[in-house]
């Protein structure tokens, strides 16, 4: 589907972004091997996406805001039965680095929860809380204050420290100081909806269905618990490891739960939401994300609303995504993370995606003759 070989390298100007020294044309794609009925829905993600492609600094600097008006105007008015066609016209595509791609998946989770706290072990679903803000914290030296300040906890003196950890707010150091959204019943199953940024609390004896987005975290660093355990050799094929999945992962914890608790207190992240009415979930660049057509990228290196193409040897994430979202472990030019929407299926693909192969951002025809003069 992509093509090993390589076009003409760019000559990036003065101060270019480690994006665009790294990106190089490839040539022309054919996109026979996707289904119809998937490039209509890229179509319509792509379109979708084009109010902030049109408006947005692109971070990468790959692209300007005028770039994309072409294909945008174009996608106003063009067939989506020809959505192919625009594809293959409309852009130009690019390889950044060595366009090679690691690809995970993250959908929608549906938890049961409630409004109002029913037992003990439940967990507050806090919104973010009144004291998070971005600011220089007393401990760090003016000569490093540089770039944008942390998030972090303003203190009622006016000092500024390191926001609570994930084990500080699970032992409720937030009680009374943040608006609790929900309660969910399962601490596991939460710490994973954390992880994907959204989701579904339902209440069992109700019925009633809260949509929950992310809205901001508390600072801190985001750690992958699974690399800890493969460290620790506690994830392969061997006897009494488990699969290296989302799901052997819980499978571990809830079969070891002083460890499993212990071991999720590692990731001192913690992620405050906010709800959510109508169609979603919402990416990170404000629209909704859809089943096999949003991608998590790092805007660094890829802009948003470019479409991406993957070839991964896990054909069922191949074909074009649109770049709608990103995620706190999303780092790198060839990182991606394929959103995969909500239920079963979408649990089982996503919590075992882990694929490698060729990808390629596709760029309008003004950013890549720019990037190759």
């Amino acid at each position: 589907m992509i093509p090993a070989t390589d076009g003409p390298g760019p000559v990036p100007p003065a101060g270019a972004t480690a994006a665009a020294m790294g990106a190089v044309q490839v040539p022309a794609l054919s996109f026979a091997s996707i289904s119809g009925s998937e490039l209509r829905a890229d179509f319509d993600a792509f379109r979708l996406s084009c109010r902030v492609a049109t408006s947005r600094e692109d971070q990468s600097g790959l692209t300007r805001t005028e770039d994309w008006e072409a294909p945008c105007n174009a996608a106003t008015e063009w067939p989506r039965e020809r959505a192919a066609e625009f594809f293959a016209t409309q852009f130009v595509p690019v390889r950044v680095g060595d366009g090679s791609a690691f690809a995970t998946g993250y959908f929608e989770p549906e938890i049961l929860g409630s409004r109002t706290r029913r037992s003990a072990g439940d967990v507050p679903v806090y919104a973010p809380p009144r004291d998070l803000e971005r600011c220089w914290r007393d401990d760090i030296p003016e000569r490093e204050r540089t770039g944008r300040a942390p998030l972090s906890r303003r203190t009622p003196d006016g000092g500024c420290v390191p926001h609570y950890t994930r084990a500080e707010i699970e032992q409720g150091a937030l009680d009374g100081s943040s608006e609790v959204l929900a309660y969910a019943s399962d601490p596991v199953e939460f710490f994973f909806l954390q992880i994907q940024g959204s989701g579904r609390i339902r209440d069992p004896q109700t019925g009633e269905i809260i949509r929950i987005g992310y809205a901001n975290q508390n600072g801190h660093a985001y750690t992958g618990i699974g690399g800890v355990m493969r460290e620790r050799g506690l994830l392969g094929d061997g006897p009494g490891q488990f699969a290296g999945s989302m799901q052997g992962i819980m499978q571990y914890i809830r079969e070891n739960p002083q460890e499993g608790a212990e071991l999720m207190r590692l990731n001192e992240s913690w992620v405050f939401f906010r709800e959510l009415e109508g169609e979603g979930p919402i990416g990170s660049i404000g629209v909704p994300v859809r089943a096999r057509n949003a991608v998590a990228v790092d805007p660094k290196y890829v802009p948003y609303g470019a479409p991406v193409l993957l070839d991964l040897d896990r054909d069922v994430a191949d074909g074009i995504w649109i770049a709608q979202d990103t995620g706190g472990a999303i780092r790198g030019a060839n990182r991606f993370d394929t959103f995969w929407g909500g239920g079963a299926e979408a649990r089982e693909i996503a919590g075992g995606m882990s694929g490698r192969g060729p990808a390629v951002i596709l760029l309008p025809h003004a950013s890549a003759a720019r990037l190759s003069r």
